[in-house]
């Protein structure tokens, strides 16, 4: 049995639970293939990030369960996951990850609804007479 690393990442209200294992590269969400199940290459690069920055693309298998929110939200999640799991790996890792700012939670989330207008800020059009 290869060591595991694990590591649970958030985005507005997606959560991800990360399992990183010593391999070659295969990444697998929910089940699914990594392309299949992020079709957008932008959306891909961004899930990648801490890899291609710490050289460590292809030598990790990467497990995700990811829920909650859209395809970005998730996407975010996975990436805050992974540079985690990343950084029990190898500590030392951090002085590379941190001036990209991927180790910060990003802790943006939809604002709440207020009472008397229509979304979170959104009220009815104004007339004076």
């Amino acid at each position: 049995m290869a060591v595991q690393y694990k590591a649970t990442g958030r985005r507005k209200k997606s959560v991800a639970r990360v399992i990183l294992t010593t391999g070659t590269g295969k990444f697998i969400i929910n089940g699914r293939e990594f392309e299949e199940y992020i079709p957008n290459p932008a959306t891909r690069l961004d899930v990648l990030q801490p890899l291609e920055l710490t050289e460590n693309v292809g030598r990790f298998d990467i497990k995700v369960n990811v829920f909650g929110g859209g395809i970005t939200g998730q996407a975010g999640a996975i990436r805050h996951g992974i540079t985690r799991a990343l950084l029990e790996v190898n500590p030392d890792l951090r002085k590379i990850l941190k001036p990209a700012g991927l180790i910060t939670r990003d802790s943006r989330t939809k604002e709440r609804k207020k009472y008397g207008l229509k979304k979170a800020r959104k009220a009815s059009q104004f007339s004076k007479r």
